[in-house]
């Protein structure tokens, strides 16, 4: 459930962090398997029990409990190949609720999130009930009671609140304590299943067709939805794409390929190890669950004792992680406005711990109210996945007829069985449960979005960079910079470079920093001059060009005369973005504070008339240190998505053998929040940036970004400046500003400016790149 290399420790403000020896992608499969399996791995240790005692109770354990094992396989076939297309379609981490959103509109989402809250505080009720049941097991007086409450009672009260506790102490703290549990209740089960074929051979169960009677059917269902509890963590794999290293491609088959880790187990455990349960063990003894039992039997005692561990480690560890998404979707919602700010703030661990402490105090008022078997809160957790499960499935179908042709009708079909499996499971659980408490689901979930409405309207809309940072953060994933990144296999260093010169020799200055990036990349380099064929420049202006760099080289490169077609300014912006492949590099001039402020130059009209990116030499820049320009390199990001078009650029040229560090630098606005979350946002691209072996480093710091960027790239001796930028002009220009411009103006470094309508995506490649 928990892994320490997938789970990564907010950072105190204002500091300077060293990301380069961090790694918290996934990598593989089993690695995939281990982070989101603890649900659906550790679910046999408690399923069986609910589904026998309803089966042995009504007598037809004999006849119904095979069939369902067998219809449980079914679902987890169908269910796993419908997922393996949402994790093909949806890659950003946001899984089936990303797909329902994307078929069916706002109120799926908002219906997702109402019921993902629920889900978490289920989710820990479910796991702490079957982790004192596991106990008890082998310690029977918790059965007994004291002052008229259970034993068993009083051990999950406190252990709820050493889990909080523990969780609010930072996702590390949690996952050097519960990381290992998936990896041990997986190999427990293979263990299981050996010993039972070892010690009874493969008796796989028998599909009855009488379990559909008249008499039989709903006793048959029943025991059904019950061991389809086990299908109650699916969607964490889909959740999971965004955390795996690769192109989405791979990302997506890596996260399916430990889907199939986790189901194949499971299911191995239900079809072999599920008859042994029935042989082996008696429904009706309330001391000790059926696993327990079966456990004994088949396993010496040491082992058994050992698998009785095992269980108690995934099941905490499973608690722990419903209360660390908890944490995630309150401080999300919180940066959005859907909840109080007291809800979403962040402590001293970097973590927002109210939440949490809400959780354990609904878990003790339940289980001092309801008591403390999984039973009495299983249905009511399945029902909720089973809605969300039913949605992904009829959205999969949806998806899949308007593809019909591409994906052929045999997809449609498996989509369309997976949807009405999950639909009859979740219109049983309903029909069954309603009086036992799912009726609660009518009550809380219009609550809840009504809730988050309210607060939404009271608190009024958020900055787009705190709704934005927020929706990421409550789903776990930073999505937009990822799908940013893979276009890198799209956006290559240019063919050609084009230092522009003009009769000063001011510009030629500019030619020292275009030489060390062509020589880096191994790129050609021209100088180009803007000339109207039509006019006569022997007269000064032509002497004047020829004193600055003689009259057809700069130093040791030819001049090339470009025809000026209209002004200057038009015909430097279309050989820019007339020629994607090519990179224009100009030189600004030292101006007077008034005619910094004067329309007219050159360079500002290039820049903001670029569709392309541009490299732009400021005069402050020093000639003796242009050969390290690249070796150090910043890139501002304020958590927009104009900030990411930057990103395909920046790998493209942090593979760069001269590029020793890369700064990740975002200037905060002030609210607390969302500095925390966008350092966790630029840690996420941090690690990204791995496999280009420069050194990384996230710093949030600051107060203005048009101060305090020239200032760091100073104080870090950075070349080189990466920037999106947004072409403003006119009044727009002077009433909202220019970050581009003023860095230009202050900044002792290279600026690259990567236009928010760059083609990154479809810029060809150099020849033999």
């Amino acid at each position: 459930m928990l892994d320490a290399d997938t789970v990564g420790s907010p950072l105190p403000a204002e500091t300077c962090i060293d990301m380069s020896h961090v790694t918290g992608r996934l990598k593989s499969p089993i690695q995939g398997a281990l982070a989101g399996g603890g649900d659906p791995a550790s679910s046999p240790l408690y399923v069986f029990g609910p589904a026998l005692r309803l089966l042995v109770a009504a007598g037809v354990a004999n006849l119904a409990f095979g069939t369902t094992l067998w219809l449980v396989v079914l679902t987890f076939v169908v269910v796993s190949a419908m997922y393996r297309r949402v994790m093909v379609w949806v890659t950003d981490g946001s899984g089936g609720s990303g797909l329902s959103g994307e078929e069916f509109g706002d109120w799926a989402v908002r219906l997702s999130a109402a019921i993902t809250v629920i889900e978490y505080t289920l989710t820990f009720l479910v796991s702490m009930a079957a982790l004192v049941t596991f106990i008890a097991d082998r310690f029977p007086v918790l059965n007994r009671s004291t002052l008229l409450v259970e034993n068993r009672t009083y051990l999950a009260v406190v252990l709820s609140i050493g889990t909080a506790l523990l969780v609010n102490r930072g996702p590390r703290v949690t996952a050097r304590a519960f990381g290992p549990a998936t990896a041990g209740v997986l190999v427990l089960l293979w263990v299981m299943i050996a010993a039972t074929v070892i010690r009874t051979g493969v008796h796989l169960p028998s599909f009855r067709v009488e379990a559909f009677g008249p008499d039989n059917i709903s006793l048959t269902m029943g025991g059904y939805v019950r061991l389809l509890a086990a299908m109650t963590g699916v969607e964490v794999f889909a959740n999971l794409v965004g955390a795996f290293d690769g192109a989405p491609a791979e990302r997506s088959r890596k996260a399916f390929q430990g889907l199939l880790i986790v189901m194949v187990s499971t299911g191995a455990a239900m079809l072999i190890v599920g008859p042994a349960v029935l042989r082996y063990s008696d429904a009706t003894n309330s001391e000790v669950s059926v696993f327990t039992q079966t456990m004994d039997r088949l396993l010496p005692s040491p082992l058994a004792k050992v698998g009785t561990l095992l269980g108690v480690a995934v099941l905490l560890s499973a608690c722990a992680a419903s209360a660390i998404g908890l944490q995630n979707l309150s401080v999300g919602m919180r940066l959005r406005h859907f909840v109080p700010s007291p809800i979403g703030r962040i402590n001293r661990f970097g973590v927002a711990d109210r939440p949490v402490w809400i959780e354990a105090g609904l878990a003790t008022v339940c289980f001092l109210a309801f008591g403390t078997h999984e039973e009495t809160y299983l249905a009511l957790y399945a029902a909720g996945v089973f809605v969300l499960l039913a949605l992904t499935g009829w959205a999969a179908t949806k998806r899949l007829v308007r593809e019909r042709a591409e994906s052929g009708r045999g997809a449609v079909v498996s989509a369309g069985v997976a949807a009405t499996l999950t639909t009859v499971a979740t219109v049983t659980i309903f029909l069954e449960r309603f009086s036992d408490g799912a009726w609660i689901y009518f009550v809380l979930v219009p609550a809840l979005m009504a809730g988050f409405g309210w607060f939404r309207r009271q608190l009024g809309p958020p900055t787009p960079i705190a709704e934005r940072i927020g929706a990421s953060v409550g789903g776990g994933t930073v999505s937009t910079a990822r799908e940013r990144l893979d276009q890198v296999s799209s956006v290559v260093l240019p063919s050609r470079i084009l230092v522009a010169i003009d009769e000063t020799a001011e510009s030629a200055k500019s030619l020292p920093v275009a030489e060390a990036i062509a020589q880096a990349g191994e790129i050609e380099l021209r100088a180009i001059t803007v000339k109207n064929s039509t006019r006569n420049t022997s007269g000064a202006a032509e002497a004047t060009r020829g004193a600055a760099y003689g009259s057809d080289t700069v130093g040791h490169l030819p001049l090339e005369v470009i025809d000026q077609v209209g002004t200057v300014v038009a015909t430097l912006v279309a050989l820019n973005n007339d020629s994607p492949a090519e990179l224009l590099v100009m030189r600004t001039h030292s101006r007077s504070i008034l005619s910094r402020t004067a329309v007219g130059s050159v360079t500002a009209g290039v820049i903001r008339g670029a569709t392309e990116p541009l490299l732009v030499v400021p005069p402050q820049l020093d000639g003796s240190v242009a050969p390290l320009v690249l070796r150090k390199i910043l890139v501002p990001l304020d958590g927009t998505e104009e900030a990411e078009v930057v990103l395909p650029y920046l790998l493209a040229w942090a593979w760069l053998d001269s590029v020793e560090e890369v700064l990740l630098v975002h200037v905060p606005s002030g609210l607390t929040e969302e500095t925390h979350s966008i350092r966790s946002y630029l840690e996420e691209i941090s690690e990204t940036l791995e496999s280009t072996g420069s050194r990384r480093v996230v710093i949030v710091e600051g107060h203005d970004a048009a101060l305090s960027i020239p200032a760091l790239a100073r104080e870090h001796e950075c070349g080189l400046i990466m920037l999106a930028t947004h072409r403003r002009g006119g009044l727009r220009r002077h009433v909202l500003g220019s970050l581009a411009e003023d860095l230009i103006k202050l900044s002792q470094a290279a600026v690259l400016l990567v236009p928010i309508t760059a083609s990154g995506a479809a810029r060809p490649k150099r020849a033999g790149s």
